[in-house]
């Protein structure tokens, strides 16, 4: 019997899957008004710069576009919808429009998020990494809460260590598992994510964030896999030893991430699993969306007893 990956070019003949490389890499001009950010609610790594942007008040500066959830053979696409729009600089139909523009002869998957510029008629770059960093860093003069760091310079070195641990092994270690088209390939990425996670159980036993009393870029980067966790990566990908609910520290770090300031208005249940039980037809080929989990992601979480 044939197995049939989720995106082919980005698996290997062992079953694992291996990400792409990001196309676009330039650095923006901190310019307010100059760029426009595209991307799902659904998607993770998306999700971690409406974060960012979100905390350092950068919605007057840098405008945003919300993609349908629910991605087809071509790609993301625009549309009318509970929170997702038309594409209002062009009227594009699809975002692959955005990448053909940039380099009519790309040939790799279209991905969320990208920054568009909007002088240059291209996009600047399409990693959610340099991104983020972008957004904590680069436009503090037009940022409306230029006085939170994220990346705080005694830090950056240890944050930088432990987001390459988190992102291999976690926040793509879902992926690897949830892809993968052999025994051995999904095992091995399941042990990885749960070392992760029992890692950060005990890190978090006395410390209320990653690196102390106030959350930084890690932070956020692990926060937008633990909130889709239980919801979707426990049972459509098959990371099912542990929820996160049942991880002590783990569930209350969540909680506490959630109920920081105003990010638990950039998650939306409904997108995230649409987007992964519909999309992914290959796992889910009826793609039937469940109901659950119950989770009050508002409830109180205690860690203020940590500093």
């Amino acid at each position: 019997m044939s197995v049939r990956a989720q995106f082919p070019d980005e698996q290997t003949t062992d079953g694992e899957f291996q990400r792409q490389d990001d196309a676009f890499r330039d650095w923006p001009v901190p310019v307010a008004g100059r760029y426009h950010l595209y991307v799902s609610l659904a998607c993770p790594w998306a999700h971690r710069t409406i974060i960012m942007r979100k905390l350092k008040g950068l919605e007057p500066a840098i405008g945003i576009t919300v993609v349908d959830p629910i991605r087809d053979e071509r790609g993301w696409r625009f549309g009318e919808g509970a929170g997702f729009s038309e594409d209002p600089l062009h009227g594009w139909a699809f975002l692959s429009e955005a990448y053909f523009a940039t380099d009519p002869g790309y040939r790799g998957r279209v991905t969320v998020p990208i920054l568009w510029d909007k002088e240059r008629n291209r996009i600047v770059n399409n990693s959610d990494d340099d991104i983020l960093r972008i957004l904590e860093t680069e436009f503090d003069a037009v940022a409306r809460h230029n006085d939170v760091d994220y990346y705080p310079a005694q830090y950056r070195a240890e944050i930088d260590e432990l987001n390459r641990e988190i992102y291999l092994d976690l926040n793509n270690g879902v992926y690897r598992a949830g892809f993968a088209t052999s025994q051995r390939a999904y095992e091995h990425a399941v042990r990885d994510v749960f070392r992760v996670l029992d890692q950060l159980e005990s890190r978090l036993a006395s410390r209320r964030y990653l690196f102390g009393a106030t959350p930084v870029e890690t932070d956020w980067r692990t926060f937008v896999t633990l909130v889709r966790f239980d919801a979707v990566y426990y049972g459509h990908f098959k990371c099912n030893l542990r929820r996160i609910a049942d991880y002590p520290n783990l569930w209350g770090y969540l909680r506490d991430l959630y109920q920081f300031r105003s990010v638990g208005e950039t998650v939306d249940f409904d997108h995230i699993k649409r987007h992964y039980y519909y999309t992914h037809d290959d796992i889910n080929p009826t793609r039937i969306v469940p109901l659950g989990p119950l989770q009050d992601l508002a409830s109180p979480h205690g860690r203020e007893r940590l500093g």
